[in-house]
């Protein structure tokens, strides 16, 4: 969409100028839409955000004048350090989702979060260019192409839908995930590939510190709307109700140590602009600051043992945990064998949020022999049933517009040590039931399991 640039402004303050290319610049359904996405961005809120300080629409040039923040973005400190854990990945999901709790309010959708998207600022998490999708659609009506990332995108954004607030939510469970983990929850490939499993498959979380996993299995959930707001996912990480975004910015400040960087740093002269390497506009890659891979590691390190004074108390609470503990490790196993095939069925978690239970069990595959999980599933997890002992009461897989909410059987081949994960999600169980039986096709009824606070 155009290059970013390093400036000063006239107070000497360094800044980061967005140009647009001039071929987009001189069309007017570019013009009307950059006009309108200007205008919104300067509503959002500086709260963990990077806000926009200027925007000129002159001749054929266009321009974004926002907040220069100086630090490595999410995607290298991850590839340079591994996966955050512990205070660090609380302070980074109360940050990002501070900062779309404030995009939000000002009636924005950033529609782009991603790794490369959130710089980590000596002040905490910066979510940067949101709504610069929104003017990309220009270009992507112009080419057909698909405006976003992959591996970041809803199902609803895949699928060419309206996208709202909810697709943000998302991002920001597949940006937690990534950050805890080291790998997207819905692993890499060509577009189509990906979109794919974005759209059937259940996220890959294996490794995601257990008090995050319900809360980002939440915001994954398939059905925007039975997503939780970025408000609540700022009051359930909190432990409180309402949280302001000016008090969750400050919690998060406190405990934030930097990644820091070499020591290098923007133009200093004060002189003007400053040409960067070309870039898209989706990011401040463009920034002169470096960072030394042994540099970042060892303040990343510092980070988790600084951070941990302040969030380890704020971030107690968190995720339900405050009133009664969730079990750890697997709920119930069942092995079965078919065609000399063993197989060894794990129920991971049953979660609950009002009235909507979800239940996540895995099939780990054994032997000599491959296995074709539709032989015994189907196409979809929607014999997978829930039973209330007491009641007798049975509950099917929910759906939506005809579709189960719930895992579509990939249509390959699983060999020996291979895991296929299953989600399957259930409405309208009474909140008294507080434990049920899992009925798997083939491995029939693995009784007593407890439901948990999701």
């Amino acid at each position: 969409m155009g290059i970013v640039y390093l400036a000063h402004d006239a107070a000497g303050r360094p800044v980061a100028v967005k140009v647009m290319r001039p071929e987009l610049a001189a069309q007017e359904e570019f013009r009307r839409r950059f006009r309108k996405e200007a205008e919104a961005a300067k509503r959002v809120a500086r709260f963990c955000t990077a806000p926009l300080l200027d925007a000129g629409l002159e001749d054929d040039q266009a321009y974004l004048v926002t907040e220069y923040v100086e630090g490595p973005d999410l995607s290298s400190v991850v590839e340079a350090q591994g996966p955050m854990s512990g205070s660090n990945l609380d302070a980074l999901a109360v940050g990002v989702a501070t900062a779309l709790t404030a995009i939000h309010r000002a009636g924005v959708v950033h529609r782009d979060l991603k790794p490369s998207n959130i710089l980590l600022a000596p002040v905490g998490p910066r979510v940067i260019d949101f709504g610069i999708a929104q003017l990309a659609d220009t270009l992507a009506e112009q080419t057909g192409t698909v405006i976003g990332t992959p591996s970041y995108m809803s199902p609803e954004q895949a699928r060419g839908e309206l996208v709202t607030a909810a697709a943000d939510v998302f991002a920001w469970g597949c940006v937690v995930g990534y950050a805890g983990t080291g790998r997207s929850p819905f692993g890499r490939g060509t577009t189509p590939e990906v979109l794919f499993r974005v759209a059937h498959h259940v996220p890959d979380l294996r490794g995601l510190d257990e008090r995050l996993r319900p809360l980002v299995e939440g915001a994954l959930d398939k059905d925007p709307e039975r997503r939780p707001t970025a408000q609540e996912l700022l009051d359930r990480l909190l432990g409180r109700e309402e949280v302001a975004v000016e008090a969750a910015t400050r919690i998060v400040s406190e405990a934030w140590t930097s990644p820091g960087s070499d020591g290098t740093g923007p133009d200093s002269d004060g002189t003007g602009t400053v040409s960067a390497p070309a870039g898209d506009v989706a990011g401040q890659t463009s920034r002169t600051a470096t960072v030394s891979r042994r540099r970042l590691q060892a303040v990343v390190a510092g980070a988790v043992a600084v951070a941990a004074v302040v969030v380890a108390v704020i971030v107690f609470r968190p995720f339900g945990l405050g009133e009664k503990e969730k079990p750890s490790g697997p709920l119930a196993t069942r092995d079965l064998q078919i065609s000399g095939i063993p197989l060894t069925a794990t129920v991971d978690a049953a979660t609950r949020q009002g009235t909507s239970v979800s239940i996540r069990f895995s099939v780990k595959v054994s032997g000599a022999k491959q296995w074709w999980p539709s032989d015994l599933f189907g196409d979809t997890a929607s014999g997978v049933s829930l039973i209330d002992s007491p009641s007798g009461s049975k509950f099917s897989p929910a759906s939506k517009d005809g579709d189960c909410l719930c895992t579509s059987m990939p249509k390959q081949w699983l060999k020996s040590g291979d895991t296929l994960p299953v989600y399957a999600s259930y409405s309208d169980v009474p909140e008294s039931v507080e434990t049920v039986g899992v009925d798997i096709p083939g491995f029939g009824l693995i009784p007593g399991v407890p439901i948990s606070e999701g």
